[in-house]
């Protein structure tokens, strides 16, 4: 989530804010699509002609004992599933917190903002003095359309399930601990997840050889 001034003021910045896969993308302009407008505010939407198909979104088989509705984020392969019945999801292709940010357990959606305002929490600005101290709602919020709040036993985690400025992040480890998606999935899972949604990070036990 490093960022510098220069990068801010250019706009794509408030998106390294929130992870970056190390400095400017040498043909970022070729992951946007024409501008669309969501709730009087205009962004630039994804080429998914230039994703990977295995980062978009699709249903699959998927095999879990959580309840229909319950998120699963599997950070090891960088998938999001939204469990539905009969073995089968709902997979969306993230961005996830990059080494040392990582984070598991349970969660629960206990927030949901559109446009959300973005204000960098303390840690971060200690990190990066040069970040601004809020971000109102808009096109370059590193929180893009659509943001979901992460709550336990009632208190904030600080992690999002969010939307991003930086397409060709997803699928990484980029980030300080938020789950990024496509913009365009964001506003999806925004509308199939109520306040009350169960979210469950999936802890990965490390393998050993020899």
């Amino acid at each position: 989530m490093e960022l510098s001034r220069r990068d801010f003021v250019a706009g794509a910045a408030a998106a390294a804010a929130v992870g970056t896969s190390g400095g400017a993308h040498a043909s970022a302009a070729a992951y946007y699509g024409a501008p669309v407008t969501d709730n009087g505010i205009t962004f630039r939407s994804t080429n998914f002609k230039k994703i990977d198909k295995r980062w978009q979104r699709q249903m699959v088989k998927y095999l879990s004992s959580e309840k229909p509705g319950t998120v699963v984020v599997d950070t090891k392969h960088h998938f999001l599933y939204v469990i539905w019945e009969n073995q089968t999801a709902l997979r969306y292709g993230v961005g996830v917190g990059r080494e040392g940010f990582k984070w598991y357990g349970r969660a629960r959606i206990d927030r949901k903002a559109i446009w959300p305002r973005w204000v960098p929490p303390p840690e971060m600005r200690k990190r990066q003095p040069n970040l601004p101290t809020a971000v109102e709602g808009g096109a370059r919020n590193p929180l893009g359309p659509r943001a979901l709040y992460l709550y336990r036993n009632g208190g904030d985690l600080g992690y999002r399930l969010h939307g991003t400025t930086e397409p060709w992040t997803i699928g990484g480890d980029v980030s300080s601990g938020c789950i990024r998606m496509f913009n365009e999935d964001v506003i999806d899972l925004y509308q199939r997840c109520p306040i009350g949604t169960e979210v469950l990070v999936l802890k990965h036990i490390a393998e050993h050889k020899g």
